[in-house]
Formats: structure tokens, sequence, C-alpha cells
């Protein structure tokens, strides 16, 4: 939203003109930035919902913080992350917080699992625990996917490793 409104602004008001003026459109940039929550749009940047296409692997739920707002609020929003390249739990994360860093965003991860994905017959099957961050709340993991995969039967259990 924001690239689209500086595009805007920039061919309207800027296109052609001096470096003095391209200082200012700059300088308004950073006004305009004040008026945006900056934070929330970081947040919705990022996938809710990014786990392979199909088969058997660990996976984790994280929650992504963005920098804390002057109200004192600290935005964040829950994703969930898996792959079956991941060994453990902890890849999967440290991946994701790689990429954050980028951003200038943190995160904890909120617990890990199994999911089976098996799109031939939308199906997805959540359950079991992680040893080092311990069981993510399955039923919040089975919203967030629901998020994604509306068309899909998702299936939660407790049992399992």
């Amino acid at each position: 939203m924001i690239g689209v409104l500086r595009r805007q602004f920039f061919q309207q008001s800027y296109l052609g003109k001096s470096c003095q003026d391209y200082q200012n459109f700059r300088i308004s940039l950073r006004e305009l930035s004040k008026v945006f929550n900056m934070s929330q749009v970081l947040l919705d940047f990022i996938p809710t919902v990014d786990i392979d296409k199909e088969g058997r692997f660990k996976y984790v739920l994280i929650k992504v913080y963005a920098k804390e707002l002057p109200d004192g609020t600290e935005p964040s929003k829950l994703v969930v992350r898996g792959n079956v390249d991941a060994q453990w739990h902890a890849d999967i994360y440290e991946q994701f917080t790689d990429m954050l860093k980028a951003l200038k965003l943190d995160a904890e991860c909120l617990g890990g699992g199994r999911i089976e994905h098996y799109p031939d017959v939308k199906k997805i099957k959540v359950y079991g625990y992680s040893q080092g961050y311990g069981k993510a709340d399955h039923a919040e993991t089975k919203r967030l996917l629901l998020s994604k995969y509306s068309n899909y039967d998702v299936e939660i259990s407790d049992e399992g490793y």
C-alpha cells in the first residue's frame, strides 16, 4: 500500500523536478510513514501459513512481534511454518527468524508438532509435539491452516510424536 502511494505521489508531484524537490519528497515520505502503522504493514507482509505442498513433516507455531508503538502496544501475528527437509523443529524456527532479522522483527516459538499434508484428498493432520519447544496449540494451528486451506479437512490430535 505504501509503495503504491509513494509511486502515485512521486509521479504526480515530483516527476521531472529538481533534486531539492526530491529531498522534499523524501521528507514527505517520512511524515507519511508516521500516519500509517508500518509495524502492521510489515506483519501483513509475512504469510500466515507456509508449509510444504505434501508429505509428513515437522512444524512450528511462531508469534512474530513488530516494534513497539508509541502507545505501548506491540503488534504481533501468529504464523505456521513446516517443511520436509527440517531434521529438527529448531531448523524451521531458525530459518524463519533469519528472514525476520532483515525486517527488524522478533519472534517467539510457541511450540511444534507434526503435519501430514495430503493435497490429493484435501486433508491435513496436525499432531505430536516438539522435544525442544513443547507442544504447539494444535487448535490454533488448525485455525491458521484453514485460513489458507479453507476447502480442506484439518484434523488435530494430541496423540503421536
